[in-house]
């Protein structure tokens, strides 16, 4: 009886210990339905842009229960692909991806559909890649309304096209958007667009180079620019302010950031165009933690991003002038005292 006893207990404890070793070698269960845990990795949190949609993100989610974990690759595509790994491990139930290099996720994004992980591309579309929803601003209507505040100001000349990284499909989307309204006008000769170039990483001290050669190459004869964002807005503007010319050349830009809503009040940049970042991250916040319950999104478009139609939240964007400038303080993007700050 007592030998019966003893292997009981020796059995009890083997298994035990099997069970204990099976745990540990195995992923980290998901969080309960209730508390996900999201992770939100981001391109490079050194741009002002980004961390403000941090913020807004996490408070947003953290309302609605769930836990977030941020990550920024800081403008590395390696970095951002272990990063995504590392979350994978660590077993979350969401990632929500701002890409750095749109096109080199699918591995990674494979082995987090894998192992049962929702992802989320957030602003930027992931190409090539079994992602779960994409949200973001409609790109191509940004792109025409740069072209269209540019246009509005300078209807003929010389055009410069200041396009943002090749690596970030909404480049691409931004130009189409803005030859969509450019294109008639160059059809019947009143533009001619005297260059064009990518900017890598949307860097502005790139842009400030490209925009003094172009200026030398045309002898100063450029009559707009059409610029993708702020920080490109910003590189070609100090390039025109050194010839002088900041002010009497449209510029057009987006995202709103502090230095290019000042340029709006100072006349030198044309537009800009306002995504209010407190709606894209809350409306991602919800969509990443109605997927970790299981819950259906409610989506408005879906695009095509080489894999698969992505079902896609679609949100509108404001254009932004001298005239309506006082938008981003109503809705407390800025205060008053940092429009006036030097």
């Amino acid at each position: 009886m007592k030998f019966a006893k003893r292997r009981a207990v020796l059995s009890s404890l083997v298994s035990g210990a099997v069970l204990a070793s099976l745990s540990l070698a195995a992923p980290l269960a998901h969080a309960s339905k209730d508390h996900p845990e999201i992770g939100f990795c981001i391109d490079d949190l050194r741009v002002e842009r980004w961390s403000r949609d941090r913020d807004y993100f996490v408070a947003a989610a953290e309302k609605l229960g769930a836990k977030v974990s941020v990550q920024s690759a800081d403008a590395s595509e390696e970095r951002q692909v272990s990063q995504i790994e590392n979350l994978i491990s660590r077993g979350v139930d969401v990632i929500v991806i701002v890409p750095f290099n749109s096109k080199a996720l699918g591995n990674v994004i494979a082995e987090a559909k894998k192992a049962g992980i929702k992802v989320v591309s957030y602003d930027r579309l992931i190409l090539d890649a079994d992602v779960d929803a994409y949200i973001s601003f409609d790109n191509e209507k940004v792109g025409e309304m740069q072209a269209q505040g540019v246009y509005n100001v300078q209807p003929k000349g010389n055009y410069f096209l200041l396009g943002g990284a090749p690596t970030d499909n909404n480049a691409k989307m931004l130009r189409a958007g803005q030859l969509k309204v450019l294109q008639p006008a160059i059809d019947k000769g009143d533009i001619k667009v005297v260059g064009q170039q990518w900017v890598p990483e949307w860097s502005a001290s790139t842009a400030l180079r490209i925009a003094e050669d172009a200026l030398t190459a045309n002898n100063n004869k450029i009559d707009a620019i059409v610029a993708s964002n702020d920080g490109t807005a910003g590189g070609a503007i100090q390039a025109l302010a050194a010839q002088h010319m900041a002010g009497k050349v449209p510029v057009s830009g987006q995202d709103a950031d502090l230095a290019a809503v000042k340029r709006l009040v100072a006349g030198t940049q044309t537009m800009t165009v306002y995504k209010p970042l407190k709606l894209i991250a809350g409306e991602a916040a919800k969509l990443s933690v109605a997927l970790a319950k299981g819950e259906k999104p409610n989506f408005n478009a879906q695009y095509d991003n080489g894999k698969k139609k992505v079902d896609t939240v679609l949100l509108q964007p404001t254009l932004l002038t001298k005239a309506n400038v006082d938008i981003v303080v109503k809705d407390g993007f800025y205060t008053q005292a940092q429009l006036a700050s030097q």
